[in-house]
């Protein structure tokens, strides 16, 4: 399922609408980088709030359709480093994400805490 060598790998859709998707998405970061560059500084908060209020709930729905990438991938014997060069990570964070871990690292078991967990 995951096989395909080209960018675009994984996604199930021709590599035009792959592509369209790749455009809208620069689209959304210039949007958000005009944001950032509103003058008047009471409407770029609000702006920022909509964001940020949505943004955290599309979030976690994104990070799990990528964690399910990365388990399907392993389950495939996948190595991580080609994972990680895939989407463009660090072998570092596919293995975090593998594990479910995120964010800060204020999750992820103490050294000597895994070990006592077993």
């Amino acid at each position: 399922m995951y096989k395909r060598q080209c960018p675009n790998e994984g996604t199930g859709m021709p590599e035009d609408s792959v592509d369209a998707i790749e455009e809208e998405a620069q689209r959304v970061f210039s949007a958000l980088d005009a944001v950032e560059r509103m003058s008047d500084p009471l409407a770029r908060a609000r702006v920022v709030s909509r964001l940020l209020k949505d943004q955290a709930e599309r979030n976690r729905r994104l990070k799990g359709m990528r964690r399910q990438v990365v388990l399907d991938l392993r389950a495939q014997a996948v190595p991580y480093r080609r994972i990680a060069a895939l989407l463009g990570v660090s072998s570092g964070t596919v293995q975090d994400i593998e594990r479910g871990y995120s964010g800060s690292g204020t999750n992820r078991p103490k050294r000597g805490d895994a070990a006592q967990s077993t």
